[in-house]
């Protein structure tokens, strides 16, 4: 059995004078001292890639800074996908005995530490070396050309998608470590630049500055009996050009097989904590995995079905459309709101009823799937 002992994450915005290094050291010694652990304890540590500091081996980097001596260690690369799958791998790793106390754990400082240009360039790299990159696609316009699709086929608006937009913003007027906090309307998102059509300025993440780390553990270590109890992945294209069915991108696939480990449905889950890169990425991602019909998931959000007094509470920390995105610590947080919720420590951001929670990373163009499901014992 693995818990999810302790987490920690930093502010999130523009941090001058931070570094990938920074963040994620100063997320990870909130995340232990929430374990009730230090640095003897950990034995496992795995990491993300940076942006802004590429090293090859960036994990054994953090683990030197820090004075971590692992038995195992390495980074992974899921994209957006890559925190959940870093603890899908540390609770493998405490389940298996190889090791006690996993520390999971990413920052960057991708507002202050690169212009504009460069970050553009480099996000622009996950398209096809061949097919896509050659005529200056971004990751904005791959999922603008998703959204359009999904507004033809199934009659959703923009204003549809805007709804997801005013919640996460509401949500993250409560969190004190958010990138964007002031409230925005319906209005105020339908207004906003073009970006992509029909994507728009306040249907897209921002770029942000930010760190988070999460304890995971053989044995609970404190008052936060949170454990994993099912976690799953699919992986069907990395590709947008190469996507064979754009409303089957592989995440009812990963949520299939997190339910399946944990013997749950959708009707036992009181949180959801899922991917928002976009909005229309958090309607698709709602919509395949079962949490919204086909097409409704804006109109689920007007009805208030997914605020904090909601019945299926949703990304109460601002998601990454308000709270930010940092790379790798931006789906991570996910994650960390989640264990805040269960272990009964989200402050004004508590919903009352929180024992289980669905978790879903999407790194990519819709591309690498992971769902997880954590339960309060």
């Amino acid at each position: 059995m693995a818990y999810i002992a302790g987490v920690g994450n930093t502010r999130y915005g523009k941090v001058e004078g931070s570094s990938t290094l920074s963040l994620a050291s100063e997320a990870a010694h909130l995340a232990m001292a929430d374990a009730g652990l230090g640095v003897k304890d950990i034995d496992g540590v795995l990491t993300g890639y940076s942006t802004t500091l590429p090293h090859i081996m960036l994990a054994t980097v953090i683990a030197e800074r820090m004075g971590i001596r692992p038995v195992y260690a390495h980074a992974m690369q899921a994209g957006g996908a890559t925190g959940v799958a870093m603890v899908m791998l540390a609770k493998l790793l405490v389940d298996s005995g190889q090791c006690r106390a996993v520390l999971a754990l990413a920052g960057e400082n991708r507002a202050s530490g690169q212009s504009r240009d460069q970050s553009i360039q480099t996000l622009a790299q996950a398209g096809h070396s061949d097919f896509e990159v050659p005529y200056g696609a971004t990751i904005p316009a791959y999922y603008g050309l998703l959204a359009a699709r999904y507004m033809h086929q199934f009659g959703v608006t923009g204003a549809d998608l805007a709804e997801l937009a005013v919640l996460m913003r509401r949500h993250a007027g409560t969190h004190p470590d958010a990138h964007l906090r002031t409230p925005v309307t319906l209005d105020d998102v339908m207004a906003s630049k073009p970006i992509a059509l029909p994507l728009r300025l306040l249907d897209c993440c921002p770029v942000s500055d930010g760190g988070v780390a999460v304890v995971v553990t053989r044995e609970p270590t404190g008052a936060a009996r949170v454990r994993i109890r099912g976690a799953g992945q699919a992986h069907l294209h990395q590709h947008i050009s190469c996507m064979r069915d754009w409303a089957d991108c592989g995440a009812a696939q990963a949520a299939g097989r997190a339910f399946a480990e944990a013997g749950m449905t959708t009707k036992d889950v009181d949180y959801l904590a899922v991917y928002d890169s976009f909005t229309i990425t958090l309607a698709m991602l709602l919509e395949e995995t079962g949490f919204a019909p086909r097409g409704g998931a804006g109109a689920m959000a007007r009805d208030g079905r997914f605020g904090v007094a909601g019945d299926l509470p949703l990304n109460t920390h601002g998601g990454l459309l308000s709270f930010g995105h940092c790379g790798v610590g931006g789906g991570l947080a996910h994650l960390v709101e989640a264990q805040r919720q269960l272990a009964g420590k989200a402050g004004a951001r508590q919903v009352k009823k929180a024992t289980t929670a669905f978790i879903h990373g999407d790194g990519g163009v819709m591309s690498s799937h992971v769902s997880m499901l954590l339960e309060r014992m």
